[in-house]
């Protein structure tokens, strides 16, 4: 059903860690794309998504990081630690740069029932579709919104198609809005005719290999508005201190007050998650954790919400 696309950073790792159980109650299906050379982060994350049975799709080559030239030690990370286990899986990134040869070559490589092809550009869907022919039946889809249109997924009818879209803009924190739309994939996939939906959390498409000195600190969470059809939107909230780099403990203060303000005025719709009351206690002790542990707090919180909403007695 929800397919979050992560790329293996360390607090991205440590969230998936972190939610390994959550993530198996509710059935999503995290995707991970390494760009880190150590591969320890990636194992610890496998390892305790598959203690709880959960599933994880982990892609074999991919697009950035350490491991963009060459993914044997992810093949082989999955080769030694996982075969026969169809929960953790390989996902093989389609990009414009990937010529048909070379995505028949990964997909008869990876070719064990579970396997997704991952379609972030590529453009050859009838050739690949017709070269795959019988052994299509065993490849999960997973198309990013923008870069697949309806009659590009339409040679994939019949295999399962997921939707993976980006709601997070990405800009100086300073500039964002107080609040702006996020998505409304988790209730118009299947209208789409998708079996599942996916985003890029709370992070975004768009990979950097470090930010640089934060002159601005904001917390980014979501929550779903049940006077909006459901629709999601996120939160910003920012330090009012912008102009200099220095002191991220005290602008970091400041977005929290501003977070622990809007959550007692009791017309936030934010779902009360663990990432929330452990936002309180930071503001209850007036400590800061870094940005890293900021950013973790706020992709487990998306989670957490999706999952609250997926619970609810109306909703699949």
């Amino acid at each position: 059903m929800y397919y979050p696309y992560f790329r293996g950073k360390q607090f991205e790792l440590i969230a998936i860690r972190e939610s390994a159980s959550l993530i198996a109650d509710s059935g999503f299906v995290p995707i991970i794309e390494p760009v880190r050379e150590s591969l320890g982060g990636l194992e610890k994350a496998l390892r305790s998504l598959s203690d709880v049975g959960a599933e994880a799709v982990v892609v074999v080559n991919p697009r950035y990081g350490d491991h963009r030239e060459n993914g044997e030690n992810i093949a082989g990370l999955l080769e030694q630690g996982y075969r026969g286990n169809d929960a953790i899986s390989a996902g093989i990134l389609l990009t414009s740069e990937t010529s048909v040869s070379r995505a028949l070559s990964l997909a008869r490589s990876f070719s064990a029932a579970g396997t997704t092809l991952i379609h972030a550009g590529f453009t050859e869907s009838r050739a690949l579709s017709a070269q795959l022919a019988g052994d299509a039946e065993r490849f999960r889809n997973i198309f990013l919104e923008d870069q697949a249109n309806r009659l590009y997924r339409r040679h994939f009818l019949g295999r399962p198609r997921i939707l993976v879209g980006d709601g997070f803009v990405q800009m100086k924190n300073a500039d964002y809005p107080p609040v702006e739309t996020f998505s409304d994939l988790h209730i118009t996939y299947s209208e789409q005719g998708m079996d599942g939906y996916g985003d890029f959390l709370t992070v975004g498409d768009n990979y950097s290999e470090g930010g640089g000195p934060a002159y601005a600190v904001a917390i980014h969470l979501t929550f779903i508005d049940p006077d909006q059809d459901d629709a999601m939107f996120i939160y910003h909230f920012k330090s009012d201190t912008n102009d200099t780099p220095t002191d991220p403990a005290g602008k970091f203060a400041q977005a929290l007050g501003k977070l622990i303000t809007k959550l007692d005025s009791g017309e936030s719709n934010l779902v009360e998650t663990s990432a929330v009351l452990e936002f309180r206690g930071l503001h209850e002790r007036r400590h800061f954790p870094g940005l890293g542990y900021v950013k973790k707090l706020s992709i487990k919180h998306h989670l957490e919400t999706l999952a609250d909403f997926h619970s609810a007695d109306n909703h699949g």
